[in-house]
């Protein structure tokens, strides 16, 4: 009975505690986006969380020219650190599991034709023939630590990855430091564990797709429960261009070489971690609804919510796996 009893007042301790314990909320500015991480601890962390950040920064950001990714696409010889192996090794994974519709060399195509609409003059098929060589997943491996390239002007870009990867860190990050209760977000791709600061799961909203390239719209046309869930979310609807009266996205079909052309609008996925979530999100972006549905019947483990046009109206569609999810 005593036993019991200190285990009962131990119990209650511990629930006041983390009643009492404050909601940290930090922003700031990485991988050329913003993040917003909200969690339940009785310090800041965000210098450790920004170490973290770093750390994934310093192995796979182009933009950081002492990156072990500016080095590779240089091709100097560099051995690849732990993150760069373990996001490699990932996408090539799901570079198989879609057919090439996610392809960490196609940023070469990607900037071509971003270059070209700033230019105001479309990218000829010569062009596009020249640099759909070096274009390709198949065309790069890692043996042992070294990448190994078909051709040394192929080059490597891990941004549709990288993102839902730095979440991941931190999440690891929080487990580390027994946090349980969290939210990370950086440029829209999302991880989360336990409750909000409201006591209640975490509950994201999925914006209603419209031209929108300020950002402006907040339309929401779902809210999804996304406790213990990594999600991301890749559309076309902010980032296109308009050339003779056509509207061209900005995904880029890596076998083709040009702007895809179907009615899938918005892609969101849930997964066990973001990296994944991202991956698959911008894939599926690629790929068109149809196709992305074949995939996702492969995988089950894989959550999704489709908006789409068709007649002039916007449609959605969703996994089966995801009723649950949706709460509006």
């Amino acid at each position: 009975m005593p036993f019991l009893v200190l285990l009962i007042a131990g119990t209650i301790l511990i629930i006041k505690r983390q009643h009492s314990m404050p909601y940290q909320h930090d922003n700031g500015f990485v991988f050329g986006t913003v993040y917003h991480i909200t969690y339940q601890s009785d310090r800041n962390l965000q210098s450790e969380i920004e170490a973290q950040l770093k750390l994934v920064d310093q192995s796979l950001s182009t933009f950081n020219k002492q990156s072990t990714i500016s080095r590779i696409n240089r091709n100097e010889t560099v051995k690849a650190d732990r993150m760069f192996v373990e996001v490699f090794n990932l996408a090539q994974q799901i570079s198989s599991e879609t057919e090439g519709a996610f392809d960490i060399t196609v940023a070469p195509l990607v900037n071509l034709w971003g270059f070209g609409f700033k230019k105001g003059t479309l990218p000829t098929r010569e062009k596009i023939d020249s640099i759909r060589p070096l274009i390709g997943y198949r065309k790069v491996s890692l043996q042992g630590r070294t990448i190994q390239k078909a051709n040394p002007r192929i080059t490597l870009d891990c941004s549709a990855i990288a993102k839902g990867y730095g979440a991941d860190i931190v999440a690891r990050f929080f487990k580390q430091n027994d946090i349980t209760n969290y939210m990370i977000e950086i440029g829209g791709e999302i991880v989360t564990s336990g409750n909000s600061e409201h006591r209640v799961p975490w509950k994201i909203g999925i914006n209603k797709p419209v031209d929108d390239k300020q950002n402006k719209n907040q339309d929401i046309i779902t809210v999804l429960n996304v406790t213990d869930k990594a999600m991301a979310t890749s559309g076309n609807y902010r980032n296109f261009y308009y050339k003779g009266g056509k509207k061209y996205a900005h995904t880029i079909d890596p076998y083709t070489g040009r702007p895809v052309q179907h009615s899938l609008l918005s892609a969101t996925v849930l997964a066990r971690d973001c990296a994944t979530a991202d991956a698959y999100a911008t894939a599926f972006m690629v790929m068109g609804i149809d196709k992305a549905k074949e995939v996702l019947d492969r995988h089950p483990e894989l959550m999704a919510y489709f908006i789409y046009s068709a007649g002039g109206k916007l449609h959605t569609w969703h996994s089966k796996s995801m009723e649950n999810k949706m709460t509006k």
